[in-house]
């Protein structure tokens, strides 16, 4: 199969040379890009996309979310909270999640991700209700493959209770031998390693504040035997630093360093509270900035600009639904672009560097040297921006018209592995109508059912 992108007005590429081409094509064959140039001959059988006055960007990659939360939105008994009473109230709603639930919300997750131009996410899902069936994770899969997103699912886990001095309600917590089991069945059953790979699995305990040491060491131990990639949370809140430091004796930054938590094959969400030393700690992890759920929750302002002299790998991230509320990529780029100027002024992140962090930046920080890009041998993963619209009138830059203004979120088009799946809006691969209806009715049982029972 073949498609010809003809006729691009501005192709972005983020390659190794920041090249930005003007009037070009780009020439899809099977699941990746065979050629970018002007006026290339479409191959017989070629679809042929005229894209005059459209932008083409490297999908964005969404490099932390927590899927499941779509369907917790808007809860008024925490809606207005910082983190950890934001945690504390909503723990009694996740609790009752089901198999069914986790599906649905993938569903409405990433939906809303392709419609905004994402092509490439991860999940943190670490809510194992008790006595509810463990297979939560292959729901989401399930869902990524019928949808068509290129998924990183991550086996989150939270193993140190209420009970124990954690945060997290006992019911929800599991014990490390049932966690590491499900970590390696996962890892065994779905991990594809391959290059242009649409599935890959993390290992993800939650954060200093709901697993143990010895979880976090095991956790480590495993995934390096298995040369996955490790995540968690780190560094969010003034609370969580006080956590670590009554609980541990350590700042997070220097726990995780201590528990041999660093390293390129890690990355943290977040990582706000975090001084020159501790960046220097990180030794080649990733992070994952979560502009709007740092403004949501109170949590602070992400130092992205001196992450970035300190060479840390840098991304953008929607966060959970419920701490934001939507998995709206672009929303996410131009709070971050905004965030930055706010605490950088005239010395902060230019148009152009956010989109990087938002395309290429999310790649690196997932170890992948596949997508990201726009360049021949790379994977066919493009987004298309319509600048047609009057709010982008009187604007003369294109990346800092993308970046700053328009009354929409919504790409023109969502290209994934070769496939076009987002069209003016419409995600092609499911009903949209009918997923919605189903997954708003999934919500709303959820949550009724636990205010029937407080």
């Amino acid at each position: 199969m073949a498609i010809l992108l003809k006729n691009i007005l501005t192709t972005v590429t983020f390659n190794d040379k920041d090249e930005i081409f003007s009037k070009t094509d780009i020439l899809i064959e099977d699941n990746q890009i065979s050629s970018i140039g002007k006026n290339i001959a479409p191959p017989g059988g070629a679809e042929v996309i005229d894209c005059t006055n459209l932008i083409a960007l490297p999908g964005f990659v969404n490099t932390h979310h927590h899927l499941y939360q779509t369907l917790f939105r808007g809860i008024r008994e925490v809606q207005e909270k910082p983190l950890f009473p934001w945690l504390i109230g909503l723990y009694e709603f996740w609790k009752h999640i089901t198999p069914e639930a986790v599906y649905y919300g993938a569903m409405v997750g990433f939906s809303e991700l392709l419609r905004t131009g994402c092509t490439t996410t991860m999940d943190h899902h670490y809510v194992f209700p008790e006595g509810k069936p463990g297979t939560l994770i292959d729901e989401q899969i399930k869902a990524a493959s019928e949808i068509g997103i290129r998924f990183h699912a991550t086996r989150g886990s939270m193993s140190l209770g209420k009970s124990d001095g954690g945060l997290p309600p006992d019911v929800v917590v599991q014990k490390e031998k049932v966690i590491l089991e499900d970590s390696e069945r996962l890892i065994n059953t779905y991990h594809d390693n391959r290059r242009f790979s649409m599935q890959k699995i993390a290992l993800a305990p939650c954060s200093p504040f709901s697993v143990t040491k010895e979880l976090m060491i095991e956790t480590r131990k495993l995934a390096r035997e298995k040369g996955v990639m490790l995540h968690t949370h780190l560094a969010e809140t003034i609370d969580e630093e006080r956590f670590c430091l009554e609980m541990f004796g350590r700042r997070p930054v220097e726990l995780m360093a201590d528990l041999g938590w660093t390293g390129s094959d890690v990355w943290f969400a977040h990582v706000i509270h975090i001084n020159e030393a501790e960046m220097k700690l990180l030794d080649g992890a990733g992070v994952a900035h979560c502009p709007s759920s740092n403004m949501k929750l109170s949590s602070g302002i992400c130092p992205t600009s001196e992450l970035l002299d300190a060479g840390v790998k840098l991304s953008i991230a929607v966060d959970g639904s419920a701490s934001n509320d939507g998995s709206n990529m672009w929303e996410e780029v131009r709070r971050a672009y905004l965030l930055n100027h706010l605490k950088y002024g005239s010395n902060g992140l230019n148009a152009y560097q956010i989109l990087r962090l938002a395309t290429r930046g999310g790649a690196e920080v997932l170890g992948r040297n596949d997508i990201g890009i726009l360049q021949e041998g790379m994977a066919a993963d493009i987004v298309l921006f319509d600048l047609n619209d009057i709010a982008y009138t009187g604007s003369h830059d294109p990346l800092v018209s993308m970046v700053t203004c328009g009354n929409s979120s919504l790409v023109k088009m969502t290209i994934i592995n070769g496939r076009v799946v987002v069209k003016d809006g419409e995600v092609l691969t499911i009903n949209m109508h009918k997923m919605k209806e189903k997954a708003h009715k999934t919500a709303t049982d959820l949550v009724e059912y636990q205010r029937r029972h407080v």
